[in-house]
């Protein structure tokens, strides 16, 4: 029982990380107080001083990216999303049909939100951390292309790509259940 409520405490607190900070800094270990990606370095200038320089800090159109989606039925979904935001992001704020998707909600606690990259767009992605790593060793349909959506920020040179997402998911958070209860 009181495994259980800390469980639940972690993921409580890794959902409002995520919702809260900004995708390099939403990068959570199921709930632990600790990023799994080194932050961006902060900006010397003053932050008055970069809404100004950002129209007020609205998002430009400079600053959105097209991201194509072909989803389990083979369909190819299109998609706009903000710099720095994750994949993960463009899927929920696009509310896009791709059922089970991001069933953690982005707290590297599942592997719904499993994608297949392209060769040459996979060798660009940062380097993945071992905790990604992990969850991806419970997914189904791994590739050597194979990422989380939740950990892949957009950058510019992301605009027009397609991802694939897998036939089938897998929610690691049903193997660990069975795992701790065997």
């Amino acid at each position: 029982m009181a495994a259980s409520l800390v469980t639940n405490c972690r993921l409580v607190l890794a959902r409002h990380c995520y919702r809260s900070l900004g995708c390099q800094r939403r990068r959570w270990q199921g709930g632990a107080a600790r990023p799994l990606a080194r932050a961006p370095a902060r900006r010397s200038e003053p932050p008055s001083r970069r809404l100004l320089a950002t129209g007020a800090g609205s998002a430009s159109s400079n600053d959105k990216v097209t991201i194509y989606f072909i989803n389990r039925d083979g369909m190819k979904l299109t998609a706009e999303g903000n710099l720095e935001d994750s994949l993960l992001d463009v899927v929920v704020n696009n509310d896009l049909d791709i059922d089970g998707f991001g069933a953690c909600e982005g707290t590297l606690s599942c592997s719904t939100c499993h994608l297949i990259f392209e060769d040459d767009i996979f060798k660009k992605l940062e380097p993945i951390v071992d905790e990604e790593m992990d969850m991806l060793d419970l997914a189904f349909g791994l590739t050597d292309t194979s990422r989380l959506g939740c950990q892949i920020c957009i950058k510019k040179w992301m605009d027009g790509m397609t991802v694939k997402v897998p036939q089938d998911i897998s929610d690691a958070r049903q193997h660990m259940d069975i795992d701790t209860n065997s």
